[in-house]
């Protein structure tokens, strides 16, 4: 695989990680930033990538469990995906989107996402990020149903533990009860249901039972709030960030059936499970036999090199949507600045052609049940609660064998491990008492291992902590 050649070069010109760090307390607001830590955090500054792995400021080496931020699926580093964004940017860097104006890799990539998604979702409405798509797909089902006559259908059912984005209809669908803050979200017209998440090895109830009693739930929600009056349900076919929560089997095809029989429009957000992470380029029909009303797409479509996301729409609602929209006002007033940028789309494009050319996407389906069993071998640890997962993404939760949860204890102790695993040479994403593992998708059995290995003993450390009274 093609590599930019030693990114320790460039590390060794810039300025130290004491200057850089200092830099970043002093002027930069990260996302998910700790505000009591506010101007005195010690970030991690990273400096350059190759491969699977990243370095820092000061030339430390780390293994990237994390894929940047779900995101990283060929490897960072891939000199055919940066001569693909020069040459883009060479030949045209941006032009309008709206209207009528389009460019040549946005009309090339629509096609072959049209080619790669299931079903008849054919047309593609481009953004600049799995938020903004979110918020696009919303306001595509209120346009919907208001252009046929029915503006009463703007409910929109999602689920608690769900996360879907940062904008503000986005972040109104997330269920996460830690991300809500002092900002204001929308109540009036999104419900949250129950998470879906059944993991066998610690659930009470049997994944027949769960199921049940989630999609006993879902109906009865429909009727409290008339199923005229709800326009879509948004849905994660597992749920990422939340915690990489898996529902029992049968829910995406129940809650898919579900909606179609109550005329209300199926959203998957495949930010996360789309292009490989579970070894396809689309997850909802080859793993969860549904084929949904609208997709929802970006991280891994340009490997993160680039900021891109997409509505993958069904020819249906489309054409709906062209059909009965007002003569006296047809326009369709959504989009963004970069809405399919032709440097972002160009790479996207060439991002498709290395993930088929190299078979990405059989490789994952090769090593992410080896991923997932080396990594439930540490379900053996007294401190370690679950381990759950599906393919290349996973999550370890942590717990002192007390209560299980985001408590302050369980939570100290995750963090410890975080802290051990990255002192080894490792990032793992640290969220509540979850330690969570997304790697890039060019992951070797060698480098799952490692993980395993180096999470292993970080566990082992963190357990003697723990029996110290250290924690």
């Amino acid at each position: 695989m093609s590599q930019v050649d030693d990114p320790l070069t460039a590390a060794a010109a810039s300025p130290g990680h004491n200057s850089l760090a200092a830099m970043d307390a002093r002027h930069v607001l990260h996302p998910w930033a700790d505000l009591s830590q506010l101007g005195t955090a010690d970030a991690l500054v990273v400096e350059t990538a190759k491969g699977v792995h990243v370095h820092d400021a000061e030339g430390k080496r780390y293994l990237d469990a994390i894929g940047g931020m779900w995101c990283m699926t060929v490897g960072y580093g891939r000199a055919e995906l940066v001569d693909a964004m020069a040459d883009q940017a060479m030949r045209m860097a941006y032009y309008t989107p709206f209207g009528d104006v389009s460019s040549a890799p946005a009309a090339r990539l629509a096609e072959t996402l049209a080619e790669l998604s299931p079903g008849d979702l054919n047309r593609v409405h481009f953004t600049t990020c799995g938020s903004t798509a979110i918020d696009s797909a919303v306001r595509m089902a209120h346009y919907y149903f208001a252009a046929q006559g029915q503006p009463e259908k703007r409910h929109v059912l999602t689920r608690r533990n769900a996360y879907h984005g940062s904008t503000y209809l986005a972040a109104s669908l997330c269920g996460k009860a830690a991300d809500r803050t002092l900002f204001q979200y929308e109540e009036g017209f999104i419900h949250h249901l129950s998470s879906p998440a059944h993991d066998a090895d610690i659930a009470e109830e049997s994944s027949e039972d769960c199921l049940a009693r989630l999609m006993a739930e879902m109906k009865a929600e429909i009727a409290r709030i008339g199923a005229g009056n709800i326009a879509a349900f948004v849905a994660e076919p597992i749920l990422a960030s939340g915690g990489v929560l898996v529902p029992p089997p049968g829910y995406q095809k129940a809650t898919r059936a579900l909606c179609a029989a109550h005329g209300i429009l199926y959203i998957s957000d495949e930010v996360v499970t789309g292009f490989g992470r579970l070894g396809h380029f689309f997850a909802s029909e080859a793993r969860f036999g549904i084929v949904p009303d609208m997709i929802i797409t970006a991280k891994g479509i340009t490997s993160g090199y680039q900021p891109l996301g997409a509505v993958l729409v069904s020819d249906r609602i489309a054409n709906a949507i062209g059909a009965n929209a007002p003569a006296e006002k047809p326009v369709f007033s959504n989009g963004y600045t970069y809405s399919g940028h032709p440097v972002a789309c160009a790479v996207a494009l060439k991002n498709i052609e290395i993930m088929q050319r190299e078979d990405i996407c059989g490789h994952v389906r090769e090593v992410g049940p080896y991923f997932i069993e080396k990594l439930r071998a540490l379900s053996s640890s007294p401190i370690v609660y679950t381990v759950r997962g599906d393919h290349l993404m996973a999550c370890v939760e942590c717990w002192t064998g007390e209560e299980p949860g985001p408590n302050a204890r369980n939570m100290a102790l995750a963090a410890r491990v975080d802290s051990y695993c990255e002192e080894a040479g490792l990032l793992v994403r640290p969220y509540e008492n979850l330690c969570i593992m997304s790697p890039p998708l060019i992951v070797t059995r060698a480098e799952i291992d490692r993980i395993a290995a180096i999470m292993a003993e970080a566990i082992a450390r963190a357990e003697a902590d723990l029996r110290a009274g250290d924690i």
